[in-house]
């Protein structure tokens, strides 16, 4: 997954935007965005365990 971290625009106090891969979603300062994609590596990163097995009624 590439995670890309951008401005829209080169002025000032413009809104920023984050790429994950084909998706987008706009932030209003790069503190936002950022703190966003830490979040998100984090939550990515985190253990998520496997499911049981279901066993089967009968």
């Amino acid at each position: 997954m590439k995670i890309l971290v951008q401005p829209l625009s080169p002025a000032p106090n413009s809104p920023w935007q984050v790429r994950i891969d084909q998706h987008s979603v706009r932030f209003s300062s790069e503190t936002e965005a950022r703190r966003f994609v830490a979040t998100l590596e984090a939550r990515l990163q985190a253990p998520h365990p496997w499911p049981s097995p279901r066993r089967e009624a009968g």
